[in-house]
C-alpha cells in the first residue's frame, strides 16, 4: 500500500472528514468508499455529508457522558423506536418526544417520560427530575454507523496498524526539527517530498530495486 497526505493549517480534525474522504476517493478512482477514521475525526455533520456523498464511513465516538462514567446508564442504553418516534428506558418505559430546538443550525428533539420520580432504577439513570435523551435530526446516519463498527470491531486497529506506520516512520526520518520551512505551499512542498522518499523504499522493499527500474523504464 502506497501512502499520501493532504495538509492544511486548520487546527483540528473534526472538518476534515468530508474533505479527506472525497480526495481520497478521486485519488483511487472509484465511485465507492469507505473511510475509516480515528475519533478526532468525528463531527456529526461531516459524518452525514459523507452519507450524502455515497461514502460510507467509520469513526469511533468518544464518550463523554459523565453520568456513564459514574455508572449511570448511557444514551446507548435507551432504544430508539422509529416508527413511533420515541426511545424506550432500561425500565421500559416510553420517552415521549417534547421539544425541539435549534443549534447552531442543527435540529434537536428532546424525550422524556413524566414518571421517573416512581421508577424503581432511577438512580442508576439521573439525577435530576427526569432523564431527558436528546436527539439529532440525522442520528439515523450515526446509528447506521455504529452498527458498521459493531459488526467490524477491528476496524479501528487495521486503521492503527495501517496508518500510524508511515507517520511514525516519516517522523522518525524528519528528526527532532521535524518541519524545515514555514508558509503552506513550503510545508506542502516539504511533505510531497518525505512522502515520495517513503513510496520509493515502499515500493523496493516489495519489488525490489531491479523490478522497480524495470517499470519505471516500461
Amino acid at each position: 500500500m502506497l501512502f499520501s497526505i493532504s495538509l492544511t493549517n486548520v487546527g483540528s480534525d473534526r472538518d476534515q472528514l468530508s474533505s479527506m474522504a472525497e480526495q481520497a476517493r478521486t485519488a483511487i478512482g472509484t465511485e465507492k468508499l469507505t473511510a475509516i477514521a480515528d475519533r478526532g475525526y468525528f463531527k456529526s455533520e461531516e459524518i452525514l455529508a459523507c452519507d450524502k456523498a455515497g461514502i460510507t464511513v467509520i469513526v469511533a465516538k468518544s464518550n463523554t457522558s459523565g453520568g456513564a462514567a459514574n455508572g449511570r446508564f448511557g444514551k446507548e442504553d435507551f432504544i430508539y423506536d422509529a416508527q413511533n418516534d420515541e426511545y424506550r428506558c432500561p425500565a421500559g418505559q416510553p420517552l415521549i418526544r417534547r421539544t425541539t430546538t435549534t443549534v447552531r443550525g442543527l435540529t434537536f428533539h428532546r424525550y422524556w417520560y413524566s414518571d421517573c420520580h416512581n421508577c424503581a432504577i432511577k438512580e442508576k439513570c439521573t439525577q435530576g427530575k427526569e432523564r431527558r435523551v436528546t436527539r439529532w435530526e440525522g442520528e439515523a446516519v450515526l446509528e447506521a454507523m455504529q452498527s458498521r463498527l459493531d459488526h467490524f470491531p477491528d476496524a479501528m486497529r487495521i486503521r492503527r496498524q495501517t496508518v500510524e506506520h508511515p507517520f511514525g516512520t516519516i517522523k522518525l526520518w524528519m528528526g527532532s526539527a521535524h518541519l524545515l520551512t514555514k508558509t503552506l505551499k513550503r510545508v506542502k512542498t516539504e511533505m510531497s517530498l518525505h512522502v515520495l522518499a517513503y513510496n520509493l523504499k515502499r515500493v523496493m522493499k516489495i519489488l525490489g530495486v531491479g523490478r522497480l527500474m524495470r517499470e519505471i523504464r516500461a
